[in-house]
């Protein structure tokens, strides 16, 4: 979505190029028109696609926009004053980055990507002018700001008073959740990140990653090689985080059997 490819615009074409974009709740709401869908096109820029390690932008940089992941995957990240790095956050597929920055204009955190990484970027002045002038715009805007904000922060708050094991099948969950509403599989994908980020996201040391791994393994689950994880029990899980299963039960089922018939 670029506004220098308005020439020849049609709005079936964006419909389609946007399908698979998790930018298409923002930019296609129910209620806009033609004409807005037009306006909104011609502000997203797209990046150049980020090679695994570098930046989309550094803490203490200028805040001048909200980007949406459109393929690969970002983590977020603060340095002490020894250098050392405290992970606060991985960012998937239609998910937005650096909405932690809109209130001081100044991003707080780093963030740079874990693999090939392309995001959509929405330069934030124009957004909010373009989201005065569009009824419905600015409602959906906030309420995709608002889910983002709510999500990080329950999972936060949840790990701060969880155990180990309970942070663990918290967080698998959740990424079982977020590929689930890109249509992807929720028991069968592929983590992007090592295991020593998600062990500094939730706070635990190497061995005891390796540890809880072979402690889900042998209690049949999940199963995990490398970075490809199948859920076998989401009710296990479910209890383990303290909520009732959302993976689908097929899902669940067909995995338990496969893990029976190997």
């Amino acid at each position: 979505m670029n506004g220098s490819e308005s020439s020849g615009f049609r709005v079936s074409s964006l419909r389609q190029a946007c399908a698979t974009c998790g930018l298409n709740q923002l930019c296609l709401p129910m209620s806009l028109s033609e004409a807005d869908i037009e306006q909104l096109d011609a502000i997203v820029e797209r990046k150049r696609p980020l090679e695994r390690g570098d930046h989309l932008y550094r803490g203490n940089d200028e805040f001048k926009a909200l980007y949406a992941v459109r393929s690969g995957s970002l983590k977020t990240y603060t340095s002490t004053e020894s250098g050392e790095e405290q992970v606060t956050g991985f960012h998937l597929p239609g998910e937005l980055v650096g909405l932690d920055a809109i209130n001081s204009w100044i991003h707080p955190c780093s963030a740079s990507a874990l693999e090939t990484t392309s995001v959509c970027e929405l330069p934030f002045g124009q957004l909010e002018h373009l989201a005065a002038d569009i009824p419905g715009l600015q409602r959906q805007l906030l309420r995709l700001m608002s889910k983002e904000i709510f999500a990080d922060q329950e999972m936060l708050f949840a790990m701060a008073r969880r155990s180990a094991e309970e942070r663990l099948g918290m967080l698998l969950l959740s990424f079982s959740d977020r590929f689930g509403r890109r249509g992807l599989s929720p028991s069968r994908f592929r983590l992007p990140m090592a295991r020593s980020d998600l062990g500094n996201y939730l706070g635990l040391a190497p061995e005891t990653m390796s540890r809880l791994f072979r402690r889900f393994s042998e209690n049949g689950w999940l199963r995990a090689e490398g970075r490809e994880i199948q859920l076998l029990d989401f009710e296990a899980l479910g209890q383990l985080a303290g909520r009732p299963p959302e993976g689908p039960s097929s899902d669940a089922s067909t995995a338990r059997q496969t893990q029976r018939a190997d």
